[in-house]
């Protein structure tokens, strides 16, 4: 089975929400909300594919320093296994913005669980939870 390496962020604004994006149609799983990120890129650390994604995604400047490791999923689908590190960050510069025509909500996290999710992010919400 093939491994897919993707990394993923918990952006926290100043009032303790979480920055959720809703896949677009077209896309796997079309519809279901996430964390902002993506694939890891070959040579790539996850701390690097972040930066890369959030400035491609929704148009925001952070940096490897202020990317916290929370916690990670494992997960296997059809046909690929999922790795994927969460990092928490609560700094960044620009207001994030649907670069790439995907829906963005701030989320209180007590109403994360409201947000239908692919399989692999729904374990990483309790320990958000916790953390936050």
């Amino acid at each position: 089975m093939k491994v897919i390496l993707v990394s993923a962020v918990a952006l926290i604004d100043v009032d303790g929400r979480v920055l959720l994006a809703q896949r677009p149609e077209g896309k796997s799983m079309a519809g279901l909300w996430e964390f902002p990120g993506g694939k890891i890129e070959p040579g790539e650390t996850p701390e690097a594919a972040l930066i890369r994604e959030l400035q491609e995604e929704l148009g925001i400047d952070t940096w490897a320093s202020c990317l916290a490791p929370l916690t990670f999923a494992s997960h296997s689908y059809e046909d690929f296994h999922l790795l994927m590190p969460l990092f928490a960050c609560r700094k960044w510069e620009g207001v994030p913005q649907a670069n790439e025509g995907q829906t963005l909500k701030w989320v209180r996290p007590q109403d994360l669980r409201d947000y239908p999710m692919p399989p692999a992010d729904i374990p990483l919400i309790p320990i958000l939870r916790d953390w936050l």
